[in-house]
């Protein structure tokens, strides 16, 4: 709670204690704190408006705390984080974008910043700290590649996280759900996109002329599910790196007779080299005529904003719908074929679960919407 001059002066009694908490109403967890360090403000600050709009239409006046950049870095680089408030015996949500291509703080600093805040919130006595973390880094090195010589990296994140503090951690669409594994006890709360390309791509539902694509075989489960919700045949492609960073689509895997409409779902694009030889093979081989293209996580890195834009005058790229898991840059947003999702309404929802003990996978599986677009 946040001292104030009716209370600062007080000495407190059973009796009187008692009696405020009453006057409060305040939750099981504690009071509700939304904190945003410098690269994920941008999302806690939508989510922190989203609660109170939320808030407002149950006719609740419930007061809500919201810090935003609450790090910064001294003179040699390294991180602090200052608290301005006392935030004894609240229930605490770190945002962080721990990857963020639209400021000059790489991921480890992020990273860094997000263990620093939460130590800095555990030591000023917050009852809870709950990591908000649309995209997971290091969720891609959860094993080592095979015959090399590699650290499992998922997991030593996994350790500090638990170290700085951090009780419980949510995540959108993580690259494999296997990574709460290496939290041990800590709760993950997992935010799949299932519902959201259900929602975007319903008008094709049924289509004879539509299929749904997986562009590896990691994908294909998720692919499955989304063809059964919609009625569309599913088709998988079998790929191969000869290098890092390259991909080779070998074959696709799947029945093509009179489809022309292909949906791409995957999980993240990262320098496109996937998708763009996916795109071209389904195009020049299968006949396809229109690409729809969802994405979970975009990181806007190498080649894939001149892919993208090749695809889209070359190959019949139609339209790409993504979230602001990640930041997206200016050169992104100003693509006349993308779709930026907002994830505040479904993180608003997250939250308010949580702070009252609830249960997420109630939430997850009602036939909600809870997508924004930007």
């Amino acid at each position: 709670m946040i001292q104030d001059q009716d209370t600062q002066h007080l000495f407190f009694t059973p009796e009187r204690f008692a009696h405020g908490q009453v006057q409060r109403m305040d939750p099981p967890r504690g009071r509700l704190l939304i904190a945003g360090c410098r690269s994920g403000s941008y999302l806690s600050a939508r989510t922190f408006q989203r609660y109170k709009e939320l808030l407002a239409q149950e006719g609740s006046k419930n007061d809500i705390l919201h810090l935003e950049n609450i790090d910064k870095q001294f003179s040699d680089s390294e991180t602090c984080v200052r608290l301005d408030v006392h935030v004894s015996g609240y229930d605490v949500f770190i945002f962080q974008a721990l990857f963020n291509p639209t400021s000059d703080y790489c991921i480890d600093q992020n990273y860094m910043a997000l263990l620093i805040a939460a130590r800095t919130f555990r030591e000023n006595g917050a009852n809870h700290v709950t990591a908000v973390l649309p995209y997971l880094a290091y969720a891609r090195q959860d094993k080592p590649t095979r015959f090399m010589r590699e650290p499992t990296t998922a997991k030593l994140m996994a350790d500090m996280s638990i170290e700085a503090g951090i009780d419980r951690l949510v995540v959108w669409n993580p690259h494999c759900d296997q990574i709460r594994g290496f939290y041990g006890s800590m709760p993950v709360n997992v935010l799949g996109s299932l519902p959201l390309y259900i929602d975007e791509y319903r008008r094709f539902q049924g289509r004879e002329d539509a299929i749904a694509v997986a562009p590896d075989a990691g994908a294909s489960k998720f692919a499955a599910h989304f063809g059964r919700a919609l009625n569309l045949k599913c088709a998988v492609a079998s790929k191969y790196r000869p290098r890092p960073e390259e991909a080779v689509i070998s074959e696709i895997i799947g029945d093509f007779t009179g489809k022309k409409i292909a949906i791409i779902l995957d999980d993240m694009i990262s320098s496109g080299g996937t998708i763009y030889a996916l795109i071209k093979k389904l195009v020049e081989e299968k006949g396809i005529e229109e690409i729809y293209l969802g994405i979970s996580h975009n990181l806007c890195v190498g080649n894939a904003h001149d892919r993208l834009i090749d695809l889209y005058k070359n190959y019949h790229l139609k339209e790409m719908t993504v979230t602001n898991s990640i930041p997206q840059t200016a050169a992104f947003q100003s693509l006349p074929f993308v779709s930026i999702q907002c994830l505040s309404d479904i993180l608003s929802r997250t939250i308010n679960r949580i702070h009252y003990n609830q249960s997420v996978n109630e939430m997850l599986y009602q036939p909600l919407t809870p997508y924004i677009k930007d």
